[in-house]
């Protein structure tokens, strides 16, 4: 087969004819490229763990696309989120998550689409990772009908199959995803539930009661810290009097892990996925990572760190840039691949937008919707003490 698709590249230099037309065609073929390649990764800072994750991996062609095509989409979706917020036309609270694309894609990477996941308001990369197109999160962001939730979640609240959405409140949804690893658990399914939280979030009393009732129980919960250096205004070292999060369960084992190296995370996803599928209850992962954009959308992020030092992170340490390079440089992807995904991604971000923008608003009749998710339709006082909407689910 190798031989046959150089035969047919060969062939193809000199370019050919097409109703009389010459087409010149690339004299690289695919035929030319390595189906896969070994990488050595970061080894992984380890708590209450003899052995971690692999210190080597190998990467496919195949993935590698697929996880550059999908982190490029994260990013340009947020980078359009912004200029959407800046123009008024998103309004509300957005928290953006360009930067930390290896940490979503990396965990997705790592377990399986029938494994569960929740998350806090950091949730449009996740939203995108767990099947979401993005003309449908784009027009949950613009407040459409055509949005992921019709238009009444917004930035914070948005879900899909096995991913149990943005929650606004700080820390809460880690109790939560322990709640969702017990009915794994219960449910005999063999399944793992994936719990974020922030660094800020870090320090929330309800994530050790949720660390000490999933030790207990063992419960096959990965709590997963995205330590994006970052709270709201606030550096790590300023707000928390010990930064190793992955040692903070105590008596729950834990990794740090690499968060701006995608192969890194998924390696590390797939240890923990695997240890909480053995059985021995949950395991808790430290992501170090960066993001580009202040906290929200109403904090510029460039008053608590320099503009240098978020920079020095773009041009030494993105994610998308570090992987792009990884397979160009090992023959895994051509310049000319890379080039048109960019550009594909671009056109599907912009249709995206302009869907997001053009799609009507949802109707007042549909505010007291979906209240229930299915119990018999009922009455619900609207916009005023006289109007009484139906609420059907």
């Amino acid at each position: 087969m190798q031989k046959m698709l150089r035969v047919i590249a060969n062939t193809l230099k000199g370019g050919v004819k097409i109703n009389g037309s010459r087409v010149v065609v690339s004299a690289r073929s695919f035929a030319d490229l390595t189906p896969q390649a070994s990488f050595d990764i970061k080894r992984c800072d380890l708590h209450r763990l003899d052995e971690g994750p692999s210190v080597q991996t190998v990467l496919t062609r195949e993935d590698g696309l697929r996880y550059y095509r999908t982190m490029q989409t994260l990013r340009r979706m947020e980078l359009k989120a912004d200029q959407l917020y800046k123009q008024k036309i998103i309004r509300g609270f957005c928290h953006l998550y360009d930067g930390q694309e290896a940490c979503a894609v990396g965990i997705e990477a790592g377990i399986s689409p029938t494994d569960h996941l929740i998350t806090a308001y950091r949730a449009h990369g996740y939203t995108y990772t767990r099947g979401v197109p993005v003309k449908e999160i784009m027009a949950e962001l613009t407040g459409r009908r055509g949005g992921v939730a019709k238009g009444k979640g917004g930035s914070m609240h948005m879900y899909a199959k096995n991913f149990y959405g943005g929650n606004g409140i700080v820390g809460a949804q880690v109790p939560l995803g322990a709640g969702v690893a017990l009915a794994c658990q219960y449910q005999g399914k063999n399944e793992v539930c994936v719990t974020l939280y922030g660094d800020g979030a870090a320090n929330q009393g309800q994530i050790f009661e949720a660390f000490n009732m999933a030790a207990l129980w063992k419960l096959p919960c990965i709590f997963i810290c995205e330590n994006n250096k970052y709270g709201m205004g606030t550096s790590v070292e300023r707000a928390s009097a010990s930064t190793d999060y992955y040692k903070r369960g105590d008596y729950i084992p834990g990794l740090r892990v690499d968060g701006m190296d995608v192969l890194s995370v998924r390696e590390a996803t797939r240890f923990a996925a695997d240890y909480c599928r053995s059985g021995k209850g949950p395991i808790i992962m430290e992501l170090q990572t960066y993001r580009y954009h202040g906290h929200s959308m109403s904090d510029p992020g460039v008053s608590y760190r320099t503009r240098e030092e978020i920079q020095e992170v773009r041009s030494k340490n993105d994610p998308i840039t570090m992987l792009k390079d990884c397979m160009i440089s090992r023959n895994l992807a051509s310049l000319d691949e890379i080039k048109d995904i960019d550009a594909k991604v671009r056109k599907e971000i912009e249709e995206a937008a302009q869907f997001a923008t053009s799609d009507p608003e949802p109707p007042l009749e549909d505010l007291c919707k979906h209240i229930f998710y299915n119990d018999a339709p009922l009455e619900v006082r609207g916009t005023h003490p006289w109007m009484r909407l139906k609420s059907i689910s």
